[in-house]
């Protein structure tokens, strides 16, 4: 934790708290999420690691690192300065067919490449959907806490001599 320093409290959850912190060597932004430990907790969160660090793709929110203190966890990842994109909605009052599809597309492109690396999110709603901050922003997925993997079974042949 000492390479970080607080910015803000940018929400909070079942889970714990989410902070806006500062690399202090970088200056580089990123979201820090709080979970306090607890084996019953511990086991619920692994799942989260283990499926959001292996996914790298411009429309998943990339995880950084894992930081392990006496009383807590945090998972250090991308920020995404744009917020989430229901709130960008609420404002808008609805999209044009063509910001709906720019949208859309995104995160298709995510949801396939989580479903090629055989990780099914389980809990998409536009409140785990964030926006990058640049001026035509990237959807970013999040929260893979439901997360699971899947293997696909192969179906047997049947063989007829």
């Amino acid at each position: 934790m000492e390479n970080y320093e607080l910015v803000k409290d940018i929400g909070s959850g079942n889970f714990g708290v989410a902070r806006l912190m500062r690399n202090k060597v970088t200056k580089e932004l990123v979201a820090m999420k709080y979970i306090e430990r607890g084996y019953k907790i511990d086991a619920n969160v692994a799942r989260e690691i283990i499926n959001h660090r292996s996914l790298r793709h411009p429309n998943i929110i990339r995880f950084k690192e894992l930081v392990l203190t006496p009383t807590h966890l945090a998972i250090v990842m991308e920020y995404a300065a744009g917020g989430e994109l229901f709130e960008r909605i609420c404002n808008a009052g609805r999209f044009s067919e063509d910001e709906a599809r720019y949208f859309f597309q995104q995160l298709i492109s995510g949801v396939s490449y989580c479903h090629y690396m055989q990780i099914c999110h389980r809990d998409l709603k536009l409140e785990n959907t964030l926006l990058d901050g640049s001026p035509a922003p990237r959807l970013k997925i999040c929260d893979f806490g439901y997360s699971k993997v899947w293997f696909r079974k192969r179906r047997k042949r049947a063989h007829i001599f």
